[in-house]
């Protein structure tokens, strides 16, 4: 079991280093200036390598994984946008961690996001004693990235305001980045090789604040699909939820029964269509993989710690409440008759704990 005093999510060149290090030293294709990895190595890290036991981090076209590649090799960056639990925050740090072996230099969008949190800052103290100096600069993100040619990550990036979004502008076109409160040279930070900016946005969030046309133009936009496949998206939900329920001290696995559930109703909700072919309500909330996952955590803490078995399909009603509820009152509703109308015609011991589970639904 995983010792419970450690980092709860170390970044991806901690989690995959020995599989970084095997990349790197079998690496013979030609690189990009300034990467870490040749592209066909970074392709093996992203969508694994039996050969060299490099596991497959990312599920998704691999098309994509070589269109975003060589995007990051150019003089564009790259937007990657899709529905919230696409994955493309995982997609974004492992292109990060493969192109410049760290993916820790990390912007997080949001309404509250200002310059200085994504170019740079000062150390008030050391400013009012010397003045505007090298010493008394504190750079943000941006600046790490341009002077140590590494890969910077800008997250929910339609979440900041329109001027926020645009300090990149100069960084994107003319590679630098100027300081004019320092003298002369010191006052122009030049991207060294290996810099580049990977964004993401969530499509529900458009209009928000939407781009301006000449930020966009500075990208290269790629889109992240849901998973289409049910086993490709139960196998993802059966390993992610057990490498969490091992970090939570769980001492068994899911059932799979239960996550075979759990994986055809968030399909079914996120489509607005069953399994026999019925038309159906679509919830507003996000219905995504990651949100399945999470689901499926909690599932399997609430049957351990509380009665020390597995989780059941009892148990995934009253944690589907939550989700259900996080954007709407009617999404409740919407989820109650899911499971009086759609889960009674089905067979198997969990369909029926799922259906007989509804009232325990708040407000049932």
């Amino acid at each position: 079991m995983t010792d419970h005093g450690a980092v709860q999510k170390p970044p991806a060149e901690v989690r995959f280093a020995d599989e970084l290090a095997r990349l790197r030293a079998g690496d013979t294709a030609p690189k990009p200036p300034g990467w870490a990895l040749s592209l066909r190595a970074a392709r093996a890290f992203i969508v694994g390598d039996e050969a060299l036991g490099v596991t497959r981090k990312f599920v998704g076209d691999p098309s994509l994984i070589d269109r975003a590649l060589v995007s990051l090799a150019t003089s564009r960056g790259l937007l990657l946008v899709g529905e919230p639990g696409t994955a493309k925050s995982l997609l974004s740090e492992l292109l990060a961690a493969a192109v410049s072996g760290d993916s820790t230099l990390t912007i997080q969008g949001g309404a509250a996001t200002t310059e200085d949190q994504i170019r740079y800052s000062w150390n008030y103290a050391l400013l009012v004693a010397e003045g505007p100096t090298e010493r008394s600069l504190v750079p943000a993100p941006l600046l790490r990235g341009m002077a140590q040619g590494r890969t910077v990550r800008f997250e929910e990036i339609t979440r900041c305001p329109l001027e926020v979004q645009d300090s990149l502008l100069s960084p994107l076109s003319d590679r630098v980045l100027a300081v004019p409160e320092l003298p002369g040279d010191q006052g122009m930070v030049f991207a060294r090789d290996g810099f580049n900016v990977i964004a993401t946005a969530n499509t529900r969030d458009r209009g928000v604040n939407d781009m301006s046309s000449a930020l966009k133009r500075r990208f290269n936009f790629e889109t992240v699909f849901p998973i289409a496949d049910f086993d490709t998206e139960l196998a993802l939900v059966e390993a992610e939820a057990g490498a969490l329920l091992d970090r939570s001290g769980v001492a068994v696995p899911p059932r799979r029964d239960v996550l075979e559930v759990l994986v055809t109703t968030f399909r079914e909700l996120r489509s607005g269509r069953t399994a026999r072919g019925d038309e159906m309500e679509r919830l507003t909330a996000v219905m995504s993989t990651a949100e399945a996952v999470a689901v499926a955590h909690a599932v399997g803490l609430r049957g351990w710690f509380l009665r020390g078995t597995p989780g059941t399909a009892a148990d995934l009603v009253s944690c589907l409440a939550g989700t259900a509820a996080k954007d709407s009152p009617e999404d409740l509703a919407k989820l109650r008759r899911y499971l009086e109308q759609h889960t009674s015609w089905r067979t198997g011991e969990q369909w029926r704990a799922l259906h007989d589970a509804r009232r325990e639904l708040p407000g049932t």
